[in-house]
């Protein structure tokens, strides 16, 4: 089977592409990770404009949506551009407040999703088998915490930690905060927010992987060995391939993944993009040689992020059993 975007898909895409190339992704990533988020929602504003937190929301909630495809197609470029903040995030949340309405709970649907929708607000959270630590919890305006069977507002955060990616900081939220739904409909919204979690993390994986082979591909071009490119090297020939044929099956995964929206499919889509973007990691810090290692070098901005992306919502050996389970 064969997934193709339509000819409104490619212009969204190519439309986010250029406007975060204008955005300068790369100054806000290294401010937002020095704990500057000015230049960070400056970015958030113009995807705000865009439509891209708007995705997920239903129309009643003055979203677009719920977009699952047009969701991935966003979160490609989110990832090719290195966007900072809890991108992901706010549009798990958004779903999950939904999925909440949809199962009756309605009121924190009314409260939050419009402001989400628009991008005046952000969100992080954390879900059971996520991690105790939420994303930018400092930068984000809502803190969701859902276990047992509660969603709560937390009423702060804990001290903020630095992780692999400098760009994503971890914070605990803090205990208690008010209760805005429990029972069995959170049980059911969570497993939604997570699907749509895993759904937006891989194609941001996608992304990130694209981005470190366009970048690897031009320096191989530009970098002289033995008064040759080095791309004109067979062994870097091939593994270069092999990083575009990794990336171009975890493509069709990914957009069929948001095209079906069922476990299985989803979880699928999380692993393979993890590790192509992880693998794409590894052939441009080979590649690239010593400058690979450095901070100062822009292509660190995806390097630590394909790593860490590989882990969030779960590391992979959790979405093998969901891959498994949904097969079953």
């Amino acid at each position: 089977m064969r997934f193709l975007l339509d000819d409104e898909q490619r212009e969204f895409a190519r439309s986010l592409d250029a406007m975060l190339t204008a955005a300068d992704t790369v100054a806000a990533t290294r401010a937002w990770s020095a704990g500057e988020h000015a230049p960070g929602r400056a970015v958030w504003g113009r995807l705000a404009d865009a439509g891209v937190f708007a995705l997920p929301v239903p129309g009643e909630y003055e979203g677009v949506g719920p977009l699952s495809v047009e969701t991935a197609v966003a979160f490609v470029e989110v990832g090719r551009h290195a966007v900072p903040g809890p991108v992901v995030e706010t549009v798990a949340a958004a779903a999950l407040l939904a999925h909440l309405a949809e199962e009756g709970e309605r009121e924190p649907a009314k409260r939050f999703l419009p402001s989400l929708a628009s991008g005046a607000a952000s969100a992080t959270l954390t879900l059971p088998r996520g991690g105790p630590l939420a994303l930018d919890a400092d930068a984000a305006d809502l803190i969701l915490t859902a276990a047992d069977g509660e969603l709560r507002l937390a009423p702060g955060h804990a001290r903020v930690r630095r992780s692999l990616d400098p760009a994503r900081r971890l914070a605990a939220p803090l205990p208690g905060g008010e209760l805005l739904a429990s029972g069995p409909a959170v049980t059911a919204a969570v497993r939604h927010a997570t699907a749509w979690a895993a759904l937006a993390t891989a194609a941001q994986s996608l992304g990130v992987g694209l981005a470190l082979l366009d970048r690897t591909v031009a320096y191989a071009k530009q970098r002289a060995q033995f008064g040759s490119p080095i791309g004109s090297f067979q062994a870097v020939k091939h593994r270069l391939a092999d990083v575009l044929v990794r990336l171009e099956f975890t493509r069709p995964l990914v957009f069929g993944a948001a095209t079906t929206m069922t476990p299985g499919d989803v979880a699928a889509a999380k692993v393979t993009a993890a590790e192509s973007a992880y693998g794409a990691a590894r052939a441009a810090l080979q590649l690239h040689g010593a400058i690979g290692y450095t901070s100062e070098f822009d292509l660190s901005l995806w390097l630590t992020k394909a790593r860490a992306l590989r882990g969030a919502w779960g590391d992979p050996g959790v979405w093998r059993e969901r891959v498994l389970a949904g097969r079953g």
